[in-house]
């Protein structure tokens, strides 16, 4: 659909973005609805720490780590329990890791709607497409396993696999390490806001996860509403001039 088109549907014309030669997503609350692995094995997780004497009291508010979504998982322990010693987010470390792989393996995870498709079509397109999560690398690596993307996507990177502090350092060396000069940025937090500008790259904030605060997203090119817009974008978007 046109720019005119859409204008006559009674929609806002699309933006014109500069094309890209990649799109980089963003995992949790951008492709995967991660409540549907996470609040399961959040709550497995403190019935292991309590039985192994390592966590007493209730399990903390789900608010908590749906809150810290988009952090490094050393800083999400510090919201979620910061009375807590190292040795005890180390282990919930290793527990919530095994715990959602477990769960993804046995099935019932959701991706977002219109994921599978949007991320076909971007592809068929010809546009490079990758993943940049703060998450660990083995986690990540599942999902993409589990359902069935792998063959979209030219790198996975995690803060885990690659062991950077930040997102813009991560999204840095993914676009030094493929040589790539023009990106879309596409998140759903202010790290991967942060990450994209850092970067001098275009940001699409994502809006239907509802995980972050309500200015989360602000400095984004883009705000989309459904992950399906991205064709639209994309197709409206300017070629660079050779």
């Amino acid at each position: 659909m046109s720019n005119e088109e859409q204008t006559q549907a009674g929609n806002k014309p699309l933006p014109q973005l500069n094309q890209p030669e990649a799109i980089v997503f963003d995992m949790d609350g951008t492709l995967f609805q991660t409540e549907s692995l996470l609040l399961p094995a959040y709550h497995r997780m403190f019935d292991i720490l309590r039985e192994e004497g390592l966590h007493s009291g209730p399990t903390p508010p789900e608010e908590r780590i749906l809150g810290s979504l988009g952090m490094l998982l050393a800083d999400i322990w510090k919201n979620v329990m910061p009375e807590a010693d190292e040795a005890v987010h180390r282990r919930a470390d290793e527990l919530l890791l095994q715990l959602e792989i477990e769960g993804l393996e046995a099935g019932g995870t959701v991706l977002y709607p219109k994921v599978v498709e949007t991320l076909r079509a971007l592809h068929a397109r010809g546009v490079k497409l990758f993943v940049a999560s703060n998450g660990l690398e083995d986690y990540i690596h599942s999902i993409v396993v589990v359902h069935e993307l792998k063959e979209l996507f030219e790198g996975l990177y995690s803060a885990g696999g690659q062991g950077t502090a930040t997102k813009t350092e991560l999204l840095g060396l993914l676009l030094d390490n493929h040589k790539i000069s023009s990106a879309w940025m596409v998140g759903d937090r202010s790290s991967d806001v942060q990450a994209g500008k850092g970067n001098g790259q275009t940001v699409i904030g994502c809006a239907y996860a509802g995980f972050g605060r309500q200015d989360e997203l602000k400095g984004s090119d883009v705000i989309i509403s459904s992950f399906d817009e991205l064709i639209g974008l994309y197709d409206n978007s300017a070629a660079p001039v050779l």
